[in-house]
């Protein structure tokens, strides 16, 4: 990051334009648009340069019709991606690199979002049109899960990233130092343990993925969307998919906040009966992972009784959770604060964010959210300006959303280097064109359903 006198840290581009996909030159010409308002300094993506394109890809949004346009408001687009690598490639003059990447849900299909995105064809056209930059195309999992209604009953494992893992150790510089939480933290499967092993008194340690740690230049191509756990997932949210293991990542804290958990917003008989019955068969499954297909019905006649998650609160689906946003925090300290090898970095990290509000995603996000035709592309260089802004544009109040409020309170390993009211957005609409506390006819994204009137703006405008 640049220096604290720099202007363009500070700006946040947001330019409404194009109202689709369709047109990928009304695409190319809103992306660059938005660049150019950033006036970002001269060289900072230079001849040479390792770039990684870091997009938000998730599991395909309807899998009984994987090639319908269902997909277009629950990952970042293609023609975004692309829109951006055209941009990057001239500065690299024939040389360098550009890395298109991401480690997505374990029980995504990469093979199916390579198909409906067609992936490989915009590679080999940036490949045909820029001779000399070298384009990669990269799942950087270590294994892909199965999962058959949310339980996972086999895994298979994948080449992951070619330059392997980046060990990096917060220890005391984490935000979970002295988080009552520790000791009861979930991650991504039912091995907990694992979890908290890496979690416990000062210890706090990720393992990352080496090449977007490794990069020059860092851009992050998230999309706009809602998010059950951290009520948007935007630019800081994104960083979830550089991670090499996603089970050190800690989702939620058991129990109910009487108990110290936000695993359930409230105790009722039913919570405290699924806590106990779901931590028995946790524990049971750890170590017979071929039985988990038997548990699969169970799972479905428990359902009955307990509700379905598409309208009940559970797994930390809420407002209150206290324990995913201090992951997402700390894995953007590792990024900015960390290079390759997992030492402390000597050379920062040239950061872009460029998120795609195009056709956003409102209500049950981040996997099944419903689309929202916002037309928008935002920019900038430090991602918990961006993600403010784009609180602001989706109609929420930023200050409301824990891990953006929590973004300008790190005390160590701080990323945001300057104050929320020194943000400047830049925009074609008048109305958002100033600071960020001026904002006014925004968007009314609806909430996640446990996220429903607690973020929300008090006064309500729309955009036309």
């Amino acid at each position: 990051m640049e220096a604290n006198k720099s202007t363009h840290t500070r700006r946040v581009a947001a330019f409404s334009g194009a109202d689709g996909y369709g047109d990928r030159a009304s695409v190319d010409a809103l992306v660059k648009t938005a660049l150019k308002a950033l006036a970002l300094p001269e060289g900072y993506i230079r001849p040479g340069d390792r770039v990684v394109l870091k997009p938000n890809w998730v599991k395909e949004h309807d899998e009984r019709n994987p090639g319908s346009q269902n997909w277009e408001h629950v990952v970042t687009h293609p023609s975004v991606i692309e829109s951006v690598a055209r941009w990057v490639a001239p500065f690299l003059q024939g040389s360098g690199s550009i890395t298109v990447c991401d480690a997505p849900q374990t029980d995504s299909s990469f093979g199916l979002i390579r198909s409906y995105c067609q992936l490989d064809a915009m590679i080999a056209r940036l490949r045909q049109e820029f001779d000399g930059v070298r384009f990669e195309l990269l799942d950087l999992r270590p294994e892909e899960w199965h999962a058959v209604d949310g339980v996972t009953v086999s895994k298979r494992s994948l080449p992951g990233d070619p330059l392997g893992s980046t060990l990096v150790c917060l220890n005391d510089a984490s935000e979970f130092v002295g988080f009552s939480g520790l000791g009861r933290l979930y991650g991504a499967s039912f091995d907990m343990a694992e979890t908290n092993t890496r979690h416990e008194g000062l210890h706090h340690e990720y393992m990352l993925c080496r090449t977007p740690m490794e990069a020059d230049v860092f851009i992050n191509l998230p999309k706009l969307k809602t998010h059950k756990k951290v009520g948007i997932t935007c630019a800081l949210k994104n960083l979830v998919g550089i991670n090499a293991n996603k089970n050190w990542l800690p989702h939620h804290t058991e129990g109910t906040p009487e108990a110290g958990g936000d695993q359930f917003p409230v105790a009722t008989v039913k919570s405290r009966l699924e806590h106990s019955w779901m931590g028995v068969a946790k524990r049971w499954l750890k170590h017979r992972p071929s039985l988990s297909r038997v548990f699969v019905p169970v799972k479905k006649l428990a359902r009955l009784y307990f509700g379905d998650t598409q309208s009940v609160v559970r797994s930390g689906n809420w407002h209150g959770n206290d324990t995913c946003w201090r992951m997402v925090l700390d894995l953007n300290k590792c990024l900015f604060s960390f290079g390759g090898d997992g030492l402390p970095r000597t050379t920062p990290v040239r950061y872009l964010a460029v998120v795609d509000g195009i056709v956003g995603g409102e209500g049950n996000g981040p996997m099944s959210p419903d689309p929202v035709a916002s037309g928008i592309i935002i920019a900038g260089v430090d991602p918990a300006s961006v993600d403010c802004v784009a609180a602001e544009v989706m109609g929420f109040d930023w200050r409301k959303v824990r891990l953006l409020k929590g973004a300008f309170e790190i005390q160590h390993l701080n990323f945001a280097r300057f104050p929320p009211d020194e943000i400047r957005v830049i925009s074609n609409n008048p109305s958002w064109d100033g600071p960020l506390g001026k904002m006014s006819n925004t968007f009314h994204f609806k909430p996640h359903f446990g996220w429903t009137g607690a973020i929300e703006k008090q006064t309500r405008s729309f955009v036309a």
